[in-house]
C-alpha cells in the first residue's frame, strides 16, 4: 500500500492507494500555516497508518525538481519554496518519497487511468484559481528544459503597448474568477453549484459570463493545437463534472472556426475522468515512473 499526499491551498489531501490505482481511503485536513505544521501532520499520518506503506507519493503546488525533491515558488502554499520535501519528510518516514506538481500529476492520473490513456500525445488542462497543465508528448510527461513545461497560465492574452501590462491566462482561465463573476453579478455566494444551476436554467447573465469564460478558453486551445497538435486535450478541476462546460467550449471553437475560416486545427476536446483524486493517483504514477527508471527514491 502506498500513502499519497496533495497539498492544497486549502487542504491537503491523503489517500491509501494499491498499485493498480485503487484508492482505499481517503482523508482531508486543513493546509496549516507553516511548513513545521505541515511536516508534522503528513509525518504523524504516515506513523498512525494501520497499513505496512511502502512509499508516499507527493503532490504540491509550484515548479519541483523531481529529482531533489525540492519546491520553488510553492502557489499559494509560499512556505514550500526552496524547501526539499524529500529531505523533510524522509527524516521521520523511513520509505521511498517522490515529489510532483500537481498540474502534472493531474496529467499523470489521465496518462494512466483516465480520458487520455492510450494517447501518444495530448494535453491536461486543470481549471481553478488558475490554469494548471500537463503536457503528454510521445507517451510522455514533457516537463521542459526548466521544468515549466505546461505552465499556461503564464501565457499571455495580450499585452498594452504603453504600459507593458500583460493580460494572462490564468485570470482569464479562471474558473474561481468567472464563479465569483457571477456570482457577484446575481448577488448570490459563491458557490459552484448554485452558479452551474444558474447556467443551466439558461440565466441571460450568468450564461453571457460563462460563454465568455469558454471562448477564452477555446482561444487558447486553439492555439495550443497549433503548437503542440495533440490528439486531445483533456479538461480537469471541479467544474469539469458540469457538462455544460466542455459543450460550451467545443461550441465556441465552432464559432471561432466558422468566423475565421483560415482555421483549419479542430481540438478535441474531453472531460477529464478523475476530478478530486487525479493529483493523488498522478503522484503515485510518478512514484512508479520513477522507480522504473532507476532513480533512487531512497
Amino acid at each position: 500500500m502506498y500513502l499519497a499526499f496533495d497539498i492544497g491551498g486549502t487542504y491537503v489531501k491523503q489517500a491509501l492507494i494499491d498499485t493498480a490505482g485503487n484508492i482505499q481511503s481517503k482523508d482531508q485536513f486543513p493546509t496549516p500555516y507553516c511548513l513545521k505544521s505541515l511536516i508534522a501532520s503528513m509525518t504523524d499520518i504516515y506513523a498512525s497508518s494501520s497499513r505496512k506503506i511502502k512509499g508516499i507519493a507527493v503532490s504540491c503546488p509550484g515548479t519541483v525538481d523531481i529529482n531533489t525533491g525540492t519546491v520553488y515558488h510553492g502557489g499559494m502554499v509560499s512556505y514550500l519554496h526552496n524547501q526539499n520535501l524529500i529531505e523533510l519528510l524522509g527524516e521521520k518516514c523511513a520509505v521511498p518519497i517522490t515529489v510532483e506538481n500537481d498540474a502534472k500529476c493531474a496529467a499523470l492520473a489521465e496518462l494512466w487511468l483516465g480520458s487520455v490513456k492510450g494517447h501518444r500525445n495530448a494535453i491536461v488542462l486543470v481549471l481553478g484559481s488558475g490554469v494548471g497543465g500537463g503536457l503528454i508528448i510521445n507517451g510522455q510527461l514533457h516537463r521542459g528544459s526548466h521544468l515549466s513545461a505546461g505552465e499556461v497560465s503564464y501565457m499571455m492574452n495580450h499585452i498594452n503597448p504603453i504600459s507593458l501590462r500583460a493580460e494572462f491566462f490564468g485570470s482569464a482561465g479562471s474558473s474561481v474568477s468567472m464563479i465569483k463573476a457571477i456570482s457577484k453579478k446575481k448577488g448570490i455566494k459563491a458557490e459552484g453549484q448554485d452558479v452551474f444551476d444558474l447556467i443551466n436554467q439558461q440565466d441571460s447573465e450568468a450564461k453571457a459570463i460563462f460563454e465568455e469564460y469558454c471562448l477564452q478558453l477555446a482561444v487558447q486551445m486553439m492555439n495550443l493545437q497549433y503548437l503542440l497538435d495533440p490528439e486531445i486535450i483533456a479538461i480537469g478541476g471541479g467544474i469539469s463534472a458540469q457538462p455544460v462546460v466542455v459543450e460550451t467550449i467545443r461550441q465556441a471553437i465552432d464559432k471561432i472556426k466558422k468566423n475565421n475560416p483560415m482555421h483549419v486545427a479542430s481540438p478535441n476536446v474531453v472531460a477529464c475522468t478523475f476530478k478530486n483524486d487525479a493529483n493523488l493517483l498522478g503522484a503515485l504514477y510518478h512514484f512508479f515512473e520513477f522507480k522504473q527508471k532507476n532513480i533512487s527514491v531512497d
